[in-house]
């Protein structure tokens, strides 16, 4: 026997949370929820106390049979096999014959697919499941195997935003985003202990006292299930739904589309013939958390970063350079100012070195050779039949190498404004940009500069150009310089807990004008230092931060 689920109806507080599971459960097309929140929030507790809830559905292949809707949780170092369905080994070692095993999709068909740490998921997995989830139908073309079965669930994925974000184009995926807390009011404390004791104690006594509640909510879901196709939504409230939309600037259909699903399935909870204003601002938060545009500095190419006006910001402040201005050692020092704007150069005679595509190519090579040294034992198998045993080994196709990201740290304090220097470092930006483009590569960008980190653009495929963005980026400030590497060595340790084959190619671009120290600093990769520094007054710190860091140093100065 299963270990039973404490009751969903017996959770205190997440109303949010509750209310979008229960709106998913009566209409699947919404799209699953994702839950971001630390630990200790009732995230898995609500999630599988939510299979429970959902009626009995068909057997999955066409039979007659009810069947219980199940829980089935995806691991986290789960296979593409493990997930879509594979060729049945024990069938082809016994009777000779082909035939698929289902995977986890089938097993989770009507009931609750559950993947926790869906952000440390690798991406290949999410695109799966993502396109099954929207779909309904789960179709494999892999190994001498062709077979599609329906796989309809509530998708269910939960996160915490400390262990690294889930990329915003799979973010909007999913229908809804909830944003839990776990700081409770002390009564409710007490109460949520008081329920846990009482369920560990006697799972049953505790089961049968939320019985009646349990009974009452799966009536409800039901009821509202037969009565969604019956809602009426007038012009007026789908014209709503769209102004609010563009309000949010979100990028395309998804959100009016998951929003007017959302109101018809909250009218029906409710148990109204029509939609009302009331449906859509109940559900608004659930659609738009994940949706609205993001703050300026985290926006992508097409909509420029403004730099932020406000100097009480939080960010990676150094409480004794607030009143600072220049410094007399002319290490560039500065106090918080205002950014100033650079356009970017037309061009640099920077020269990128092909060390790091040369250490991209030499990992390609060596992952294709262990690839290749791997047996594939469906091929062997097919190749083999009707003989056995085969007569020889099949192996695995050469491989692709890993993902590559650039991850570029660009120096964004005061003293880069002078001699051009921002300008050249934009251009170089630029070039590196370019490079990745043309490799269909992935860029980040870091900038430090007035006392403070900023993530300027998160990880995205290199866009073609960007050199309207970098206009409009300014600069200003002291230089965070340990602190930017503080918080990059963080970003690169998130990232591979999710991808631990990502190829990261390393860019700093700074005058070398701080006064902090790099030692003990160390980022995976071999980074590159492309110095910035172009007054006519040199102070040469870039090459000694490049022996710190023991980077492979270039300069500008040949601008």
């Amino acid at each position: 026997m299963s270990k039973p689920h404490f009751p969903f109806t017996a959770v205190c507080g997440q109303e949010q949370f509750k209310l979008a599971l229960i709106l998913t459960a009566i209409n699947p097309a919404i799209g699953g929820v994702v839950i971001s929140g630390p630990r200790g929030s009732a995230k898995s507790t609500l999630a599988r106390g939510m299979a429970d809830l959902l009626p009995e559905h068909l057997q999955a292949e066409g039979g007659d049979q009810l069947e219980q809707a199940e829980f089935v949780t995806l691991p986290l170092g789960a296979s593409e096999e493990m997930l879509l369905g594979t060729l049945d080994l024990e069938q082809v070692l016994n009777e000779k014959k082909m035939q698929f095993s289902p995977g986890l999709l089938s097993k989770a068909h009507g009931g609750v697919l559950y993947v926790d740490e869906v952000n440390l998921l690798p991406d290949n997995l999410v695109d799966l499941l993502l396109d099954v989830s929207t779909s309904g139908v789960n179709r494999v073309e892999r190994d001498g195997i062709s077979h599609s079965h329906r796989s309809e669930f509530l998708l269910v994925g939960t996160m915490n935003p400390d262990e690294g974000e889930l990329r915003p184009q799979l973010h909007d995926r999913f229908g809804f985003s909830v944003n839990l807390s776990n700081q409770y009011a002390p009564l409710e404390r007490v109460e949520i202990v008081k329920r846990r004791e009482q369920f560990d104690r006697d799972p049953q006594a505790f089961l049968s006292e939320y019985e009646d509640q349990q009974a009452e909510l799966v009536e409800l879901i039901i009821e509202a299930r037969e009565q969604l196709s019956t809602i009426e939504c007038t012009d007026e409230l789908r014209l709503e739904i769209a102004e609010r939309c563009a309000q949010a600037q979100v990028d395309g259909l998804r959100a009016d589309i998951v929003w007017y699903r959302a109101a018809l399935t909250h009218a029906a909870l409710n148990q109204q013939s029509n939609v009302s204003k009331q449906n859509l601002d109940a559900v608004e938060e659930l659609v738009l958390a994940h949706r609205r545009k993001a703050a300026p500095e985290q926006s992508p190419p097409q909509q420029p970063p403004t730099p932020p006006q406000d100097q009480n910001r939080q960010g990676f402040k150094r409480p004794d350079d607030s009143h600072r201005q220049r410094s007399d050692e002319g290490d560039g020092e500065w106090g918080a100012m205002s950014p100033q704007q650079q356009k970017t150069a037309e061009r640099t005679a920077l020269v990128l070195p092909d060390l790091i595509n040369r250490n991209h190519e030499k990992q390609g090579t060596k992952l294709s050779a262990e690839l290749n040294t791997r047996p594939d034992w469906f091929k062997t198998l097919l190749s083999s039949l009707p003989d056995w045993p085969p007569k020889a080994l099949q192996f695995k196709k050469q491989g692709k190498s890993a993902d590559r990201l650039h991850l570029v740290l660009l120096d964004t304090s005061a003293s880069t404004l002078q001699a051009q220097s921002f300008a050249y470092a934009k251009a170089a930006v630029l070039q590196i940009s370019g490079q990745a483009y043309l490799n269909r590569e992935q860029i980040a960008l870091f900038g430090f500069g007035n006392t403070e980190v900023k993530n300027l653009l998160s990880r995205v495929r290199a866009p073609k150009e960007l050199r309207c963005w970098l206009d409009q980026l300014g600069a200003g400030g002291g230089t965070p310089m340990r602190e930017a590497f503080v918080e990059a060595r963080k970003y690169l340790q998130q990232l591979r807990k999710q991808q631990p084959e990502l190829d990261v190619a390393i860019y700093i671009l700074s005058d070398g004008r701080s006064s902090s120290s790099l030692e003990g600093i160390a980022l995976e990769g071999e980074p590159i230092w492309i110095d910035t520094e172009l007054s006519q007054v040199k102070r040469g710190k870039g090459r000694r931060f490049a022996d710190q860091l023991n980077a492979t140093y270039l300069s500008l100065a040949g601008v």
